[in-house]
């Protein structure tokens, strides 16, 4: 028998433990899924404040692990449970996550001593596997609060014999966050001067841990083929796209899954009448109720858009601001959930004032109402400037509800635009990212809804036959571990 692939999964967040975005949504099912598929996964993360021990049946495994961060030794205990029965999380324990927020707060901004905090950690993990004796063949980190894992494996760990053979995959979630701190805090990292140079950690006179994974990881992988590409670019690469040129035939786009255990039309207890592919004309019934609860006309021939996003420029805030009016003027409805940035809720306030009896405004978190548009809606709207993978064109396309996207990243490897005449497609995409084309192809959606029943019927179908689940990630994620193993 074919021994298991043994892998450790490092990630500042993880659920259920703690969340601040859809990283720990990846990190909480990417190894269920690999697991399934006979690799034996363990995860390490932070022991934040929120971690609960009596919640999460936390044990301590009465061992800590000591690193040198700066001029001083610090120590952490560590503690274990098991998600799902079968894996196995270690926590390391250290004043430094004894905190209301995983990275900083929403008055003060991020915390003045994460280099510290997230140097603690990557070092802390390395002597984790070496204080409980595992070694696994793959170390998988995740953005850049385990950026230097990678890094010191090569270097300041290069001639422990623990760490021989030991192969180190680095995701990049969002090139945006890259952990770039003044370069008088680079001793805080251990590592040599000499490596603070442009051909290694050193970013526009800064340090870069980012940068550094970069170039040390043996393979580097991000959440879309698309965004792999993309982020080879100017306009995309943050200022590294040359550093991921030179690494490109080691890098890889592997699509973000989805949970098709939580987000399941037939089994959803979050919406009112549960459906499949056999049984979409129960979909009407979680229109009828979207419309009711949001104090809209209850009508079916009126197409109903939902957005559920991050109100800001990033996610096409600003082209769709600019033909709000337009889209009003046409027979539709719109129903947004979602916070962000300031000037984007006084627009859409705007917007719910003129139009009550078409658009309904939520300016909040709210999951039990993003299930009821996910299930209600016919159409879902991410007009995207950038999208490195996307999560709500998944559940969208999972529930029968029509992405409306813009050709990026995920959302241009995931939808596909629907041809009527071959009947082949599962959304809408359009490519300049402008608010005239994003006009465009919203009154292209419309038009079939509203004059071509079939073709819709048809399109639905598509939508809710293609299969984005983990377990197709989980075989590529698979594949790059062996061929980095390989190297």
């Amino acid at each position: 028998m074919k021994p298991k692939l043994k892998v450790i999964m490092v990630s500042p967040e993880v659920v259920p433990f703690a969340k601040t975005g859809g990283l720990a949504d990846v990190v909480g099912s990417l190894p269920l899924a690999l697991t399934k598929l006979g690799c034996e996964v363990r995860i390490v993360l932070p022991k934040y404040k929120i971690v609960e021990e009596s919640e999460f049946s936390l044990l301590d495994i009465d061992k800590e692990v000591t690193f040198k961060v700066g001029e001083t030794f610090q120590k952490a205990k560590i503690f274990s449970t098991k998600v799902a029965g079968v894996i196995t999380v270690y926590f390391l324990e250290h004043e430094y996550y004894n905190r209301d927020g995983l990275y900083g707060t929403t008055e003060e901004g991020d915390y003045k001593d994460n280099l510290e905090r997230f140097t603690f950690f990557c070092g802390g993990t390395l002597e984790l596997l070496k204080t409980i004796e595992y070694k696994p063949q793959v170390i998988h980190s995740h953005d850049w609060q385990t950026g230097l894992i990678p890094v010191y494996l090569k270097t300041l760990y290069q001639d422990d014999p623990f760490f021989e053979g030991v192969k180190t995959i680095f995701t990049i979630h969002n090139l945006a966050y890259q952990g770039v701190f003044p370069k008088d805090e680079f001793p805080i990292t251990g590592l040599d001067k000499k490596l603070f140079t442009p051909n290694r950690l050193e970013f526009w006179d800064k340090l870069n841990i980012l940068k550094g994974a970069l170039i040390y990881a043996d393979m580097l992988s991000t959440v879309s083929k698309g965004y792999a590409q993309e982020i080879m670019m100017t306009e995309y690469g943050c200022g590294l796209e040359g550093v991921l040129i030179e690494r490109k035939n080691n890098l890889y786009g592997i699509v973000n899954g989805l949970d098709y255990q939580e987000w399941d039309p037939t089994m959803d207890k979050g919406i009112t009448l549960g459906y499949d592919i056999n049984t979409i004309s129960r979909k009407a019934k979680n229109k009828k109720t979207l419309q009711q609860e949001n104090n809209l006309p209850v009508d079916s021939e009126i197409p109903l858009i939902g957005m559920i996003t991050r109100l800001a420029s990033q996610k096409g805030l600003d082209i769709l601001a600019e033909i709000l009016d337009e889209l009003m003027a046409l027979n539709i409805q719109f129903v947004l959930l979602g916070t962000g940035d300031a000037k984007y809720h006084i627009k859409m306030e705007e917007i719910k004032e003129k139009y009550p009896d078409k658009a309904s405004i939520h300016l909040t978190f709210d999951p039990p109402l993003a299930k009821k548009i996910y299930a209600g809606a016919d159409m879902f709207l991410m007009p995207s400037k950038y999208e490195p993978c996307g999560l709500g064109q998944l559940i969208s396309l999972r529930y029968g509800t029509i992405p409306i996207v813009r050709a990026t990243g995920g959302l241009k490897d995931t939808v596909t635009n629907f041809d009527p005449q071959r009947k082949i497609g599962n959304g809408f995409v359009f490519e300049e990212y402008t608010s005239e084309a994003l006009l465009s192809i919203i009154k292209e959606a419309l038009y079939v809804f509203c004059n071509d029943k079939e073709s819709w019927r048809r399109l639905i179908l598509n939508a809710m036959s293609v299969n984005f689940s983990w377990e197709c990630s989980a075989k590529e994620y698979i594949e790059l571990y062996e061929k980095a193993m390989q190297e």
